[in-house]
């Protein structure tokens, strides 16, 4: 028995968003927001992790979302798949969860500090004059002249596990660890003295084993990994298609403007198509919400797709 995957959105919730998970957050935190500071010194987690009773991907998965003993508000995501309008998703939910606090009876000065870390298996910044080697991009809002701090009010976080390349024995300080943890405590056989010399980590490491899921959980879990599978191969394949549909129509026209408009056209026609078709079928078995995750839809066009073919 090995490690269940914390790049899975079950194992993700799993370890973080347990019952027994508030000292684990608050190290990851510390570590991801604060390069290991201990800033944090309590949280409480908001919308904690109940696991459904059979692997129907009825569930509505949640980002993990905690509260800080300053009162910030702390939303945690793990993505391993870049999908369509990623950006504008993590944007959307940050300010979401920064204007949802002004409920009836509350004022602007109520409003509290929001912080978005989202966590990915894939790199999302590929500009050649970011230094590459740095798998934590922190950002606020600056001034774009003299870069100074305009609000502290909203924060974000992106870790690209790709861009971590550390082995064990090079393994330095708190975030180097948790990194290690996120991006390979899925390949893992046994508890690495490296992690567990760590109590936080020890504590993740058990709440992650194996051996502690029930026959239930342990079916979900190899259902989800099967699952992300599945749908990640259909949208490479619809991208695919795309790009074949386009060079076809673009080859047809024999010109060079028509090659290129044939391109565009067919990679965004012919991959929106796929992913409708695809957002059909899994609304079959997966929420709305999940679908828009997954496949880059908004959750309008999703639930449109799902109301259309609602008999």
């Amino acid at each position: 028995m090995g490690f269940i995957d914390p790049k899975t959105d079950f194992g993700f919730k799993r370890i973080f968003a347990s019952p027994n998970s508030r000292p684990i957050l608050k190290s990851l935190l510390n570590a991801l927001i604060y390069d290991g500071q201990l800033r944090i010194q309590d949280l409480e987690i908001l919308d904690p992790y109940q696991q459904p009773e059979i692997p129907d991907f009825k569930l509505s998965i949640l980002d993990v979302k905690a509260q800080l003993d300053d009162g910030s508000t702390v939303i945690i995501e793990m993505q391993v798949a870049k999908v369509e309008a990623f950006m504008q998703r993590i944007l959307y939910n940050t300010t979401k969860a920064y204007a949802s606090q002004l409920g009836r009876g509350k004022y602007y000065w109520d409003l509290r500090p929001v912080i978005a870390v989202t966590i990915t298996d894939f790199i999302l910044f590929d500009d050649p004059e970011v230094d590459q080697s740095l798998p934590i991009s922190r950002f606020s809002i600056l001034n774009e002249e003299t870069h100074a701090l305009c609000t502290s009010q909203l924060r974000w976080i992106f870790v690209e596990l790709p861009k971590f390349g550390k082995d064990l024995v090079d393994l330095e300080g708190l975030v180097d660890r948790w990194l290690f943890f996120l991006q390979r405590a899925g390949e893992l056989q046994q508890a690495p003295p490296e992690l567990t010399s760590d109590h936080d980590l020890q504590s993740a490491l058990d709440i992650a084993n194996e051996s502690q899921l029930s026959p239930a959980e342990l079916r979900f879990f190899e259902a989800e990994l099967d699952r992300l599978r599945v749908m990640q191969g259909q949208i490479f394949s619809a991208r695919d298609e795309g790009l074949a549909e386009g060079l076809a129509e673009g080859l047809a026209e024999g010109r060079a403007e028509g090659l290129a408009a044939g391109r565009a056209e067919g990679i965004t026609l012919g991959a929106k198509q796929r992913e409708l078709e695809i957002a059909r079928e899994l609304l079959k078995t997966l929420d709305p919400e999940t679908v828009s995750r997954v496949t880059g839809l908004s959750i309008e066009q999703v639930q449109d797709l799902a109301q259309a073919d609602d008999p």
